[in-house]
Formats: structure tokens, C-alpha cells, sequence
């Protein structure tokens, strides 16, 4: 006798179900991975950035290079030196560090004093 069968009726219900211990592993793993991700966030908004803009006596000047960039960075005795120099010279580089350095608070008129 001849009988209409559903093949494949058991792959169109969504598989196996998961058991209540599967459900919570997973829904806890998501969860781990949704902190690490809004701390992460939070971490990258509020962070303090050591290389960020020049002020305090601390001098950073991003330049551009052939394979990419560089920082100089330069706090205290070093960034006066190097303001000093800046205020002096005519390079690309002395150019690119001379308002970084009124920033900074290191004008030419307080490094050529000391």
C-alpha cells in the first residue's frame, strides 16, 4: 500500500533541540564576549593615551615616512632640547614640531633662555 511520507520532515524542524545546560554555556559565552567587547570600548574612550597631544612638557610629533609613520615623543629636559632645535632649524621635521611645542608650553622665547 502505497503511503505519503515527508522526507526530510526532521531536518526542516531546526535540528536537534538544546538541552537547557547547552542553552546556558552558550548564552554565558555570548555574554563573556559582549563584556570583553563594551569594555574594550569603554577602555578605548576613557584610556589615557600616552602619545596623545603635546601639552605639559611633553612634546609628540607624528611624521610620516616611506613605510609608514613614527612618533616622537619627548618630556622634560629631552623636549626643551628638542624645542630648542626645532626653533633653530629649518628641516621638515623642526617645522612639524614647532607648534607641538607652543603647545607644550615651550616657546621659543623660554628654550633659547635656558
Amino acid at each position: 500500500m502505497y503511503s505519503k511520507t515527508r522526507l526530510g520532515a526532521d531536518q526542516l524542524s531546526g535540528g536537534p533541540k538544546l538541552s537547557r545546560r547547552a542553552k546556558w554555556i552558550v548564552f554565558t559565552v555570548c555574554g563573556v564576549v559582549l563584556a570583553a567587547v563594551v569594555a574594550l570600548g569603554v577602555f578605548s574612550v576613557v584610556g589615557s593615551d600616552r602619545y596623545g597631544p603635546s601639552a605639559n612638557g611633553c612634546v609628540n610629533v607624528t611624521i610620516a615616512g616611506a613605510t609608514g609613520g613614527a612618533t616622537l615623543h619627548y618630556c622634560g629636559a629631552e623636549a626643551r632640547s628638542f624645542c630648542r632645535t626645532a626653533f633653530t632649524s629649518s628641516d621638515r621635521i623642526s617645522l612639524l614640531a614647532r607648534p607641538q611645542c607652543v603647545l607644550a608650553g615651550l616657546t621659543r622665547a623660554k628654550v633659547s633662555a635656558g
